[in-house]
């Protein structure tokens, strides 16, 4: 019985390295993004002196928008590859020495990491409609306030969750 339990434990283990087809797919996806972005950034530039400035911070707002969704998909692949398949090596890192953030996002902390970016990434949503709101019916504008309002709500249960264990370890009298 305990072969029959050893291999399902090393089977199941051996399963965290099927995440790497995930991890490599959001790399694929994140060069099609940066395709993208040098397209935006491109039309940003041949426009630059006709576009009012609303038109441009729009555009601005767009390419800051791109950036945060970037960085949120690197972050889910290195800290996920970290936590869930395998550390990395200091061959690959230089040692550690430019990313001593590396291995310290567990996934806690990356949760509150994607709340936090998402809200980021939602603000400017409900800022480009707010710019544009003559473009928008009073329903549109009033969903997106509640989404966003949800979206914030979420991510200060997420963090108050977080530290719920922590709250309660210093308030245990033992």
């Amino acid at each position: 019985m305990k072969r029959v339990e050893l291999l399902i434990e090393r089977i199941l283990l051996g399963c965290r390295w099927l995440l790497v087809v995930f991890y490599g797919g959001l790399a694929i996806g994140l060069g099609a993004y940066a395709v993208n972005f040098i397209d935006k950034v491109y039309g940003l530039w041949t426009h630059v002196l006709v576009y009012s400035e609303k038109e441009l911070l729009l555009n601005m707002l767009g390419l800051v928008d791109a950036t945060l969704v970037a960085g949120l998909t690197v972050m889910v692949m290195i800290s996920g590859y970290e936590n869930f398949v395998s550390r990395f090596d200091d061959e690959v890192t230089g040692g550690g020495k430019d990313l001593s953030w590396l291995g310290k996002l567990d996934t806690g902390g990356l949760k509150l990491k994607l709340a936090a970016s998402i809200v980021a990434i939602s603000s400017i949503g409900l800022l480009e409609v707010f710019l544009n709101i003559d473009k928008h019916s009073h329903e549109e504008v009033r969903w997106s306030a509640i989404i966003y309002l949800i979206f914030v709500a979420s991510a200060v249960l997420l963090g108050l969750a977080e530290r719920l264990p922590v709250i309660w370890k210093g308030n245990s009298h033992e």
